[in-house]
């Protein structure tokens, strides 16, 4: 006897798998994801998501490979669910390591669906972020596995500069897996929970006999002071998914857009009165800058990048007059707010991504100079500081800087001068710009006057103020068309939004290449 197939019935059958779709291996397997302190996929989508946006693609693929018991278990996603959403009402693409299936390990099918929803991010020109919590590739599933890896790395580099790519760390990450991350825009990780490394303890353990903890050696708190690869390390995943949500809602959708526009009520023209004293005259007085910048961008709201590695210089993300702004500022508090191997990179990296992406950039300068040291120059502090000259002198973007102390020797050339092309250099009363600070040019040019004098440190100090009184008085510079204006402190905030406003139709064209050759 027939059976009679309906279309009632077809749609019944559908429900039902995807209810084992969505629900997920068991609740066995979710209790122990929630035992961990992790969310499930799901919820962390949810999390990133605006309420019921979420459009999944491929829920119903499922492995083909055979052996090892694989061809037994077939889940529906195969332990990746992708798809796309809105986060503020904009496209977002999203995929999430299900860490209940075969531990979020990357298999063939896997890798499929992580490079479609890759494909599909480009072609839309639209963020991705990915939600990673897996255990490598899968091993069963041998070369297959490893060549998946290498299609998301391709990706992840032809998506590079056109689309913002986020990971966001939310438990292992462990070998090859790792150079994903490295390769986005912006790595997000959770403390305890989140651990990303090329080889584990117990290989680093096998081969130099160190012995560290997983955290140890690769937790979040030591790629977001120590290594760098982490650019925020937050105590939860609902703190750490809300930035995500935070930092898209400053970015542009692609390469082609503007960052989104969202005018508030601080009036672009509010006098910035509190500066006149923050910023000390004394150049050997230390400050923070966090409070100028507090103090110029709107609300006093910034996100800050890389808060707590190469800490002498600070990178962030702000709104000035309602538009998306990068700055980058030397932190006399670290330091003395010098230029170093670390400092270079972490400065560099953020002005490619802010050019890539068309935020205009805003520099505030208060630098003695590159740090001195055999460790800084054996480690290549000429190599790592040609990486931020090259960046700003590349950079298309308006650019503005501001000087508001110490601009000393190549550090202030570095700091996006006008010589390397600044749209405009604004400076404040208090700037001291010259090859070196008056002590130390004082000591080299009357060296032998110094020497010879019956009470040097008299003749020192003459020396150290005729040098100062000639050649690093507030105005030589601007005398010399170095610097375009010196403002009023109290100005700086309505000086830099009505600059950013003129130069907001800035267009400009690099030579005709493939591309550069920038120091490594």
């Amino acid at each position: 006897m027939s059976t009679t197939v309906t279309t009632a019935g077809r749609v019944a059958e559908l429900h039902e798998i995807r209810a084992r779709a969505l629900a997920g291996p068991s609740e066995k397997a979710t209790e122990a994801q929630h035992a961990k302190g992790k969310l499930t996929a799901r919820e962390r989508i949810e999390l990133l998501l605006d309420a019921g946006s979420f459009q999944e693609v491929e829920q119903l693929r499922r492995h083909r490979a055979t052996g090892f018991g694989l061809e037994a278990k077939k889940p529906y996603t195969d332990g990746v669910i992708t798809g796309w959403g809105t986060v503020e009402g904009r496209t977002v693409f999203v995929y999430a390591h299900d860490f209940r299936i075969f531990g979020g390990a990357l298999g063939e099918a896997h890798a499929t669906k992580i490079h479609k929803i890759m494909d599909m991010a480009i072609a839309a020109g639209a963020p991705l972020v990915s939600l990673n919590d897996g255990a490598g590739a899968r091993i069963q599933e041998g070369v297959s596995a490893l060549a998946g890896y290498g299609g998301i790395f391709q990706r992840n580099t032809r998506a590079s500069g056109v689309i913002p790519q986020i990971s966001v760390m939310l438990g292992p990450c462990a070998g090859g897996a790792a150079y994903s991350p490295a390769l986005t825009d912006f790595v997000f990780m959770v403390r305890d929970t989140s651990q990303m490394f090329i080889t584990g303890p117990d290989v680093v353990k096998a081969v130099t006999g160190e012995e560290i903890t997983q955290n140890g050696l690769g937790g979040a708190d030591v790629h977001a002071e120590t290594s760098g690869v982490c650019h925020f390390a937050y105590d939860d995943e609902e703190t750490c998914i809300a930035e995500v949500r935070y930092l898209l809602s400053l970015l542009p959708q692609n390469n082609r857009e503007a960052p989104p526009a969202a005018p508030g009520s601080d009036p672009a023209a509010r006098r910035t009165e509190a500066l006149t004293e923050l910023v000390p005259a004394d150049g050997n007085r230390p400050y923070d800058m966090r409070r100028v910048i507090e103090e110029i961008v709107d609300n006093g709201e910034y996100l800050e990048i890389h808060e707590r590695w190469s800490t002498n210089v600070l990178c962030a993300l702000a709104r000035l007059d309602g538009h998306v702004v990068g700055l980058i500022a030397n932190q006399p508090q670290s330091l003395a707010g010098v230029l170093d191997i670390g400092a270079s990179e972490k400065a560099a990296r953020f002005v490619q991504f802010c050019d890539s992406f068309n935020i205009p950039l805003v520099t505030l300068v208060d630098v003695p100079g590159f740090l001195p040291g055999v460790d800084q120059e054996h480690g290549g502090i000429i190599r790592h500081g040609a990486k931020l000259l090259y960046a700003y002198c590349n950079a298309t973007v308006p650019r503005i800087s501001l000087i508001l102390r110490k601009a000393y020797g190549g550090a202030y050339i570095v700091m996006d001068s006008q010589s390397i092309g600044a749209d405009l250099t604004l400076a404040w009363p208090t700037n001291e710009i010259a090859v070196m600070g008056a002590e130390g040019a004082a000591n080299v040019i009357f060296r032998r006057q110094i020497a010879d004098a019956e009470d040097p440190d008299a003749v020192r100090a003459q020396k150290i103020k005729e040098y100062r009184t000639e050649l690093m008085h507030p105005y030589y510079a601007a005398e010399r068309g170095l610097v375009d204006d010196v403002i009023d402190p109290a100005e700086t905030r309505a000086v830099l939004a009505s600059a950013l406003a003129m130069l907001r139709t800035k267009h400009a064209d690099l030579p005709a290449r493939k591309h550069g050759n920038q120091p490594q």
